[in-house]
């Protein structure tokens, strides 16, 4: 489910304003860049900085949660959907990506600031994950299983062990030692070394 099947269905009337959600979501981002935490935002008040009503937000989203999800996804790179040639190349695909997150979030400090708030709402994280990482985790699932239903990878292993063994390095860059570095070439590296592990035995 999208961040905007999330929020609900959108209500019946005039068409919805591609021009009205990019004015509110900058307007949200706007003001957490001047220095509003997200605790601090109400709807009313990115309504007001956006120039719209409260009833056009709540047009598109159901509440503040809902929005700052939105949000959220607007400063990301979008998902790409694996070409499903070989499992490797899937897996690359995916993990170049989480590089390429990563080095955003370094040199962004709008990315720095919305993602920290946002772990440290709890609620409002277990609907990011549940809304949006779910989804990027269904994916490596599939393509996982793609592999193993393909002989590319033993098909006695637990999946989220396995997803674990391909992210957790990649993560623990992007996350937990933010100091290293995210090379190019580095996604290649991660797959190839787990791969040779979990290949099907002779």
């Amino acid at each position: 489910m999208t961040a905007s099947g999330y929020a609900g269905a959108r209500l019946p009337g005039r068409p919805r304003s591609a021009a009205a959600d990019a004015a509110i979501i900058e307007a949200a981002l706007r003001l957490i860049e001047e220095g509003a935490t997200i605790g601090e935002l109400s709807i009313e008040r990115i309504a007001r900085e956006a120039g719209v009503g409260k009833a056009t937000v709540y047009r598109r989203w159901s509440g503040k949660e809902a929005l700052m999800i939105d949000v959220m996804r607007s400063l990301e790179e979008p998902n790409p959907r694996p070409a499903g040639a070989s499992v490797r190349d899937d897996l690359v695909t995916l993990l170049e990506l989480m590089r390429r997150r990563g080095l955003a979030k370094r040199n962004s400090a709008l990315l720095r600031t919305v993602v920290t708030q946002m772990h440290a709402n709890q609620e409002l994280w277990r609907a990011y994950d549940a809304h949006v990482i779910a989804a990027r985790r269904e994916m490596l699932y599939e393509v996982l299983r793609r592999g193993m239903a393909r002989g590319e990878i033993r098909g006695d292993l637990d999946l989220e062990l396995l997803a674990d063994l391909f992210t957790g390095p990649m993560l623990s860059r992007v996350i937990l030692h933010e100091w290293k570095a995210l090379p190019e070439g580095l996604a290649e590296t991660i797959v190839d070394t787990v791969l040779e592990g979990v290949r099907p035995r002779p």
